[in-house]
């Protein structure tokens, strides 16, 4: 009998997705040690940015959530490869027991230039035995089987980036990265088939939602779950899957004024309580969400490990 892991496929797993996981300025250098600390499987976003380095005067990327940068910005190589390195090294000594990728890196670039995107591809290529990693083949419609390891790479939507990511991979080469499918935001209540009506292909595997598309109004307006807001959160993770992508909703927090200022979250993604974000999550996790993106990475890494 075959051993072996279960191939990857969306639908199989709920995770902590560590949103933001990255320090602003001089702050919060420790958030990925946050993350961290509630234990693998997991996804942890990083926020990327061409810029010039105010400590080197070199055009680089790094790792921020938008411009000037200040000097005290890392570089992904340092903050997230080399972090990560102990955990994927122990991983590829011991093997894979079914519970890879252990990390999924959710890369947000909030900058597209070619030069940046070409930076990138050489980043992930120094780290590529690490990687997820699916053939290059000269027909996309068609999914190829994952190769399996302990990092899997998603990226975002734009055609930028799909140039650099897949359309220069030579045939014969390998995927290191996957995009996600476009989605329709022009209205967040449309049926599942409007807001994305491309299905998977061998680059695109993933889509990333704003909470917008569950509950129009926001996390800070959203007022009562309800019985109907968990029907449309299960229509769409159902289509989702349906057509073989993995499904992101961004962010879900549940905290006070006085946690949002010392933590440095956003007070768009505060539903203003824990006891309103934990229904959203229990239910996130109920319908089979994939990524479940927050802030509070402690306490939805320790709610979904007590629901496994």
């Amino acid at each position: 009998m075959d051993s072996s892991p279960a191939p990857l496929r969306p639908g199989t797993r709920v995770l902590l997705d560590a949103h933001n996981c990255y320090p602003y300025y001089e702050w919060w250098f420790d958030r990925i040690e946050r993350a961290l600390s509630a234990g693998t499987p997991l996804a942890i976003e990083q926020d990327l940015l061409w810029a010039k380095d105010p400590r080197t005067g070199a055009m680089t990327s790094l790792v921020s959530h938008g411009a000037p940068p200040t000097g005290t910005e890392p570089g992904m190589r340092e903050y997230f490869f080399e972090r990560v390195r102990p955990i994927v090294e122990k991983a590829l000594h011991e093997g894979n027991h079914g519970d890879w990728p252990l990390i999924t890196l959710n890369l947000d670039l909030k900058s597209e230039e070619p030069e940046h995107l070409a930076a990138i591809w050489r980043l992930l290529a120094e780290y590529q035995d690490w990687l997820t990693t699916a053939p290059r083949t000269g027909t996309i419609d068609r999914m190829e089987t994952l190769e399996v390891r302990p990092v899997l790479v998603l990226t975002g939507e734009s055609e930028e980036q799909k140039a650099v990511f897949y359309d220069h991979v030579a045939e014969g080469g390998k995927l290191l990265v996957f995009g996600a499918v476009r989605t329709n935001t022009r209205d967040p209540s449309a049926p599942p088939q409007g807001l994305a009506p491309s299905p998977a292909d061998n680059y695109h595997r993933w889509w990333n939602n704003s909470w917008r598309v569950v509950e129009p109004e926001g996390q800070s307006k959203a007022g009562d779950w309800t019985v109907e807001k968990e029907s449309r959160l299960s229509q769409l993770v159902r289509y989702a899957h349906s057509h073989n992508l993995w499904i992101r909703f961004y962010t879900l927090d549940g905290a006070t004024k006085q946690e949002l200022s010392c933590n440095g979250w956003f007070g768009s993604y505060n539903f203003g309580s824990r006891e309103a974000v934990r229904k959203r999550w229990e239910a996130a996790a109920k319908v089979g969400v994939d990524y479940i993106a927050s802030d509070q990475y402690e306490e939805l890494g320790a709610l979904l490990k007590s629901l496994r």
